[in-house]
């Protein structure tokens, strides 16, 4: 299976975040996700689109679509698992699912499209795995927060003198 790219788009079709995890021009990547829009059919119970290159999974969300472009090659059932998986990640990560909402957590959202998905493949992660890896603490982070605050204490210290 190989995913080329994972997208959060409106329901009319604008991207609102979009990992590509294969090599691909920006031309090519707008071309696939300007022609999603109308391929799908709301009537059908469906949630791919196959056309004679790629293959659109996709899942709706409130006014959101959550979209995988996947290669015809990769295994639909995977494809719809690794799906799964990421809709229950947006939410995690972005409690409004609106535009507003994925633009305030853009980067939250691409960080856990990476966890879940390298290269194009998907790890085999869950819920859980990918909420803890992407909450895990940097001892040198700490470190350089509680620096920086002292810094701060002396120099009020200073200026109170």
């Amino acid at each position: 299976m190989v995913v080329l790219s994972a997208c959060l788009t409106s329901k009319n079709g604008k991207p609102l975040v979009a990992r590509q995890f294969v090599e691909m021009s920006r031309i090519r990547i707008e071309g696939l996700l300007a022609a999603f829009p109308k391929l799908i059919n709301t009537g059908k119970q469906h949630t791919y689109v196959e056309t004679e290159s790629v293959r659109y999974v996709y899942q709706p969300m409130e006014s959101l679509y959550l979209l995988l472009i996947t290669n015809k090659s990769s295994n639909i059932m995977e494809d719809l698992e690794t799906l799964r998986l990421l809709a229950k990640l947006v939410p995690e990560f972005c409690p409004e699912l609106d535009e507003d909402g994925v633009r305030e957590q853009c980067f939250d959202l691409i960080l856990a499209f990476d966890e879940v998905l390298a290269m194009g493949h998907r790890e085999n992660l869950n819920l859980q795995q990918v909420k803890t890896a992407l909450e895990m603490e940097s001892h040198e982070e700490k470190l350089h927060q509680m620096i920086r605050q002292s810094k701060i204490n002396e120099a009020k210290e200073e200026a109170k003198r």
